[in-house]
């Protein structure tokens, strides 16, 4: 199926089937993002953000939330 065919599906849905469509490719979306972060993490890719952060924090540059 090709990405014109799904938006073309996605259009022709009730107000009700897009409503249910939209939550499941939101919660879809965060799992594809949970494993990419993961993903990401496991090879190291988000290691200098976090000396960098490491690095602010010690400096105390951060805020309480």
């Amino acid at each position: 199926m090709s990405v014109d065919e799904i938006e073309s599906a996605v259009a022709d849905l009730s107000a009700d089937e897009l409503a249910q469509f939209a939550a499941w490719f939101d919660e879809f979306h965060a799992q594809a993002w949970d494993h990419q972060i993961e993903s990401d993490f496991a090879a190291g890719r988000l290691d200098a953000l976090l000396k960098e952060v490491d690095t602010e924090y010690d400096a105390g540059k951060a805020k309480p939330l």
